[in-house]
């Protein structure tokens, strides 16, 4: 059996097949014609073209908590501390794909394009976090990250549940955000089965887009055509089925490696230090810029705030300006010939005890 025949029929196990397109409306997709009524927000019970997903690993019960309502609140707490120990090591066995797919991001961000996130339920939400944090921690363009949640904003905070079932929802929010071939969509579903984000990553391939794809089951149960499938097997979770436990963890693990690393690899980071952040966004990361300047260049405090005061709040052309004895406007633009990237812009860096400096005490004479 080919590849693709073997996908499809993994697919079609887990109710994921493309049917025929159909004229009607959104929340009844995965409905047949019923007269039974249903609740606004909700779907009808009877009559329903509804999979079994009791095969999936995220739906099973947790041996291991079966008592856990008749649990004292100590044993219960230990039960759930056990489980959550195995989820960096469940990472970890995934790193070659999560490192495939950080290489991904990394180039489209060299290209001048995005990392959009899609999912639903704790899955969406996890990425529209992710997205919402790049921003103040690494001074980047909103659009250079952001996240697509089944439901729209509103399900940030509360659950709209039926969003998730509708493929054709997720591509035309993959044709709002007008994704193209230099962007990457990273379609985030727990279960691996969720229409929404199989809808939108179809769409992003259609657009030519790069595509990732993250899962808490394994392939074999539930199979996807990403250019990345990132399955880390988390296993069933305390309470059945309540993927914003495990799963939920380890998907916060993984977006974190994914835009702290590409992010630092373009020139977001010197070190280990936050170095592209907002210094007037408030006090707290006004202190950490001067801590920064204060370790990389030696320079007191007060000098530090003199010098982050000319450079306009940015600390990566306040480096670039002490270092190189340059103005605003020339370490500007040192900084943008080099993409960016302070250490490429400086033309020396050797570590100096702990702390890391370069050319800014050779030149700091020169002032």
């Amino acid at each position: 059996m080919c590849r693709q025949a073997r996908i499809d029929q993994r697919k079609n196990r887990c109710g994921l097949a493309e049917k025929p397109r159909r004229t009607r409306g959104v929340a009844d997709h995965h409905l047949e014609s019923t007269s039974a009524a249903a609740a606004p927000g909700e779907i009808a019970l009877t009559s329903m073209n509804l999979p079994d997903r009791g095969h999936l690993d995220t739906e099973a019960r947790n041996e291991r908590a079966a008592a856990f309502d008749a649990l004292s609140i100590e044993d219960a707490f230990d039960v759930m501390s056990a489980e959550d120990a195995s989820v960096a090591a469940a990472v970890a066995r995934a790193k070659p794909q999560i490192v495939a797919a950080i290489r991904l991001v990394e180039a489209a961000f060299r290209r001048g394009g995005a990392l959009v996130y899609v999912g639903a339920g704790t899955s969406g939400r996890l990425g529209v976090l992710d997205a919402s944090e790049c921003p103040p921690t690494f001074l980047s363009d909103p659009k250079q990250v952001r996240g697509l949640i089944a439901g729209g904003d509103d399900a940030l905070r509360r659950s709209v549940e039926g969003a998730e079932d509708d493929p054709d929802a997720g591509a035309a929010a993959i044709d709002r955000e007008d994704v193209c071939e230099r962007d990457v969509v990273f379609g985030i579903s727990a279960g691996a089965t969720t229409p929404f984000v199989h809808g939108a990553l179809r769409r992003a391939r259609e657009r030519g887009a790069a595509t990732v794809f993250l899962a808490c089951v394994p392939a074999q149960q539930c199979a996807d055509d990403a250019d990345v499938s990132i399955r880390v097997l988390t296993g069933p979770e305390v309470v059945t089925g309540s993927t914003r436990l495990k799963a939920g963890t380890a998907t916060k693990l993984v977006l974190n490696r994914v835009t702290t690393i590409a992010m630092a690899r373009s020139g977001k980071v010197f070190g280990n230090l936050m170095i592209d952040l907002n210094a007037r966004a408030n006090r707290k990361l006004t202190d950490r810029a001067l801590r920064i300047l204060t370790q990389l260049t030696g320079l007191a405090r007060k000098d530090a705030l003199a010098l982050l005061e000319r450079a306009e709040g940015r600390v990566k052309t306040a480096l670039v300006m002490h270092g190189l004895n340059l103005s605003l406007a020339d370490a500007e633009a040192r900084l943008s010939a080099a993409e960016g990237r302070v250490r490429a812009t400086l033309s020396r860096i050797e570590k100096k005890g702990d702390a890391i400096r370069s050319d800014f005490d050779h030149n700091s004479h020169r002032k």
